[in-house]
């Protein structure tokens, strides 16, 4: 008789880890997956929001800054609570407009750069670290394609031009870069250069609301108008350019 050839032998399939050990290695995987740090984003955006509601910021404008915080140390804490509002979609040209009622000219344009950096960071690592991986594969639309190939090749050049013609949310203009290749260095760099001309308007604006009919206060106005308009033009050239392509 012939010799029944031996069948090789089936590698046995991996062990799947059983109670503890497992369900926190599958608990793990699911918090780390992509969707669920997306998730995670959305629900400390929403939760920031309802902080910033709660608390009302705005009453400082008609209570004034608490007497017992001056001085540089109320600057300081201004511009903190400036970069948390700004992560909290809170608008800026409000929050500008306040520095300026506050602490006049010069220490409120201190500390509304200082929060806008601070904001634009915090917003930056929000999204670069929960949100990157699961929204880049959806970057199928042209606009999107193109502003994502545009900020992760010329990232500072791009981000100086957003912030200097303001025609992009601030919060959007974060998050893009976020989920764009960009690095975090020329992002905040681009964004405390950029942003000193269009917060320096605001900021007068508010020091002299008092005085409406004041040649600062209108020049600060005019450069608000004028700079929206110029940003209105290029989005608008942009866009049919896109369209035309």
């Amino acid at each position: 008789m012939r010799p029944v050839p031996a069948v090789p032998a089936v590698p046995a399939a991996p062990a799947v880890p059983t109670g503890p050990a497992g369900l926190a290695a599958r608990c793990t995987r699911v918090l780390l997956h992509p969707w669920s740090r997306l998730s995670l984003l959305l629900v400390l955006l929403a939760a920031a929001g309802v902080v910033v509601l709660l608390l009302e910021p705005q009453r400082l404008l008609a209570d004034g800054w608490p007497a017992h915080v001056r001085g540089a140390g109320a600057v300081l804490l201004f511009g903190a609570a400036y970069g948390v509002c700004t992560a909290a979609l809170v608008p800026r040209p409000l929050l500008n407009l306040g520095a300026g009622a506050l602490f006049g000219s010069q220490a409120g344009l201190t500390a509304a750069v200082a929060g806008t950096v601070l904001g634009a960071g915090i917003a930056f690592g929000l999204g670069r670290v929960l949100g990157q991986d699961a929204l880049r594969p959806l970057l199928r639309g042209r606009w999107l394609k193109a502003a994502d190939g545009q900020l992760s090749r010329h990232g500072f050049r791009s981000m100086l031009a957003v912030r200097l013609f303001p025609g992009v949310p601030f919060a959007a203009a974060n998050y893009c870069a976020a989920v764009s290749r960009m690095r975090s260095l020329p992002f905040l760099l681009a964004t405390a250069i950029g942003c000193v001309p269009n917060t320096a308007a605001y900021v007068v604006a508010g020091s002299r609301a008092a005085t409406p009919t004041s040649p600062v206060f209108l020049v600060a106005m005019g450069f608000i108008a004028v700079s929206g308009a110029v940003a209105m033009g290029v989005a608008w050239r942009r866009r049919h350019r896109l369209g035309g392509s």
